[in-house]
């Protein structure tokens, strides 16, 4: 899990601003920082526009009486691609635009669910529902309680 935040946060930059110097070097400099201001203007309102569009789909199956399992995927991927957008970079923004579009969304979403319930069968993954009182009920159904902390009551 370390080895994967230090490339998100060292890795991936340092590619990205390799990109951004490449492309400064081929269109110039203004054109560049223009790139990255109109994707982050751009991305910025398609996630507007996504995003409630979504909100009002987790709000209509709510008010039919259902479990919004799609639209609040949709609202978190929507999410996860505004902050991509809003990154400078090429890669990011490759990445976001795809978050925020239906049918690359989709795609995506399969994936990772399938991805998701191939490791909840070889049992490499583990679900911790944390409870009032601070207890944890694990996806195999093993109740962990937390330990009070001094001052604190049961």
């Amino acid at each position: 899990m370390l080895s994967r935040l230090i490339f998100l946060f060292v890795a991936v930059p340092l590619v990205e601003l390799a990109i951004l110097l490449q492309i400064g070097q081929w269109i110039g400099l203004f054109p560049t920082f223009a790139l990255v201001v109109t994707t982050g203007v751009a991305g910025a309102a398609l996630a507007r526009q996504q995003g409630l569009r979504a909100f009002v789909a987790v709000q209509r199956e709510l008010a039919s009486g259902r479990l919004p399992g799609r639209s609040l995927l949709d609202g978190l991927a929507i999410l996860v691609g505004g902050a991509f957008l809003l990154t400078p970079g090429i890669l990011t923004d490759v990445a976001g635009f795809s978050l925020l579009f239906p049918a690359s969304r989709r795609w995506l979403q399969r994936i990772v669910r399938r991805g998701l319930e191939r490791r909840i069968r070889e049992g490499t993954v583990e679900f911790k529902v944390y409870g009032p009182g601070g207890g944890a009920t694990t996806g195999r159904g093993e109740v962990h309680t937390r330990q009070p902390r001094d001052g604190e009551e049961r």
